[in-house]
């Protein structure tokens, strides 16, 4: 990657705090808190509209749209999609005017930014009368819930983190031993990559000089492509989630791999026996924060069933399934319950946050991570 000036952001406090550096505002249309809302008269509006369907990532949209078609009366259903595949059935039906998903929920970030909210395919809207408990860098777009990828390791294989610095997963005796989410089926690794040296490139040189005790030659390129390029040479395995999580956390092993993932894996820690451990402390990040959005289709039929559904799940009853996977609401008010398995809560101080203000970038730059990555992997 070419070499340009970079910029540093501060590092997040606490949750609210560190949800309010993953996105800034920027569109117009804000919803502002005093603005009049009565909800009994949306709910009234939305049992009269058709039935919506919601996409989401996750498999847990299917019971939340049930539990909210009970509760208000509206007819819904979820429909686990992931980010791709959102963006490419909100584009085809935007321009088919057939409108199936009416409400995206953990879309694809750099597209939303790029794509779907410049072309008017979605819009966002934060529930006015909980605007209060919303900081004001993530109402629009809405963040409803964002995802903690986390580096971790195997607690029956080792007593504690084997890794302080990210610059050690270049070193040798990790060759073939990481593995991730494979970023060419999912795309946000490569916007991390970018996101990275667009806002932590001075952190990624200075976690450098702080394990080698020397500068690192960034003559010719970024820290971040310095990196990213030596952690590609030492082949990390890529594969969907479920696989490199076991890769870390199956009990049994003599070499477990190192890898990172989202904290909602750790749940198996209990289902499926895992020995998933959290690795706190390493240099200059334990992990990111991945903002999802709410949005609602813009041709939609049911506007606003949409908006009760987007609602609700700014709610701690909708967003319950999700944060007890360590997922964090937008909603500063709602917290991690203490039962949470990865213990993320004690480290939301560690972890780099996405800025969308920089996600169509993102986009842009997307296919030329991952040909780098692609040129720089070796097995």
């Amino acid at each position: 990657m070419t070499k340009t000036k970079r910029t540093k952001t501060g590092r997040p406090i606490t949750a609210a705090c560190a949800l309010a550096l993953a996105v800034t505002a920027g569109f117009a249309g804000s919803v502002h808190a005093e603005e009049a809302f009565n909800l009994d008269a949306l709910i009234e509006a939305a049992r009269k509209e058709p039935p919506i369907t919601v996409y989401a990532v996750t498999g847990k949209i299917v019971d939340t749209a049930q539990a909210f078609a009970d509760k208000y009366g509206v007819k819904a259903s979820g429909k686990k999609v992931n980010e791709a595949a959102q963006i490419e059935l909100m584009i085809r039906e935007y321009q088919a005017d057939n409108i199936v998903g009416d409400v995206s929920v953990a879309t694809d970030v750099a597209s939303a930014m790029g794509e779907l909210i410049p072309q008017g395919i979605v819009t966002s809207w934060t529930p006015p009368d909980l605007t209060g408990d919303i900081g004001e860098k993530l109402r629009d777009p809405l963040v409803v819930v964002s995802d903690p990828h986390v580096w971790t390791y195997n607690t029956e294989k080792y007593d504690k983190c084997p890794v302080t610095n990210i610059w050690q997963l270049a070193e040798p005796q990790w060759k073939g031993k990481l593995a991730m989410l494979d970023l060419f089926d999912k795309p946000l690794y490569a916007d991390w990559f970018n996101q990275i040296e667009t806002h932590h490139d001075a952190e990624v040189a200075k976690a450098y000089e702080a394990l080698y005790g020397k500068p690192l030659d960034i003559s010719t390129q970024t820290a971040t492509a310095a990196w990213v390029k030596a952690f590609a040479e030492n082949a990390p395995l890529l594969s969907d989630s479920s696989t490199v999580a076991e890769a870390a956390g199956a009990p049994g092993q003599a070499d477990p791999f190192f890898v990172i993932t989202s904290t909602a894996k750790y749940r198996d820690n209990e289902s499926k026996g895992l020995k998933l451990g959290l690795c706190s402390g390493v240099q200059p990040f334990t992990g990111f924060l991945y903002p999802g959005f709410g949005l609602i289709a813009a041709k939609t039929k049911s506007p606003n069933a949409a908006k009760l559904f987007v609602r609700y799940l700014m709610t701690e009853e909708g967003i319950a399934p999700q944060t007890a996977d360590g997922k964090i609401s937008g909603n500063s008010k709602i917290g991690l319950p203490a039962d949470e398995p990865s213990g993320i809560a004690k480290h939301l101080d560690e972890l780099m946050a996405f800025d969308a203000t920089t996600a169509a970038e993102d986009l842009d730059k997307r296919e030329s991570w991952q040909d780098f990555w692609r040129v720089n992997y070796k097995k």
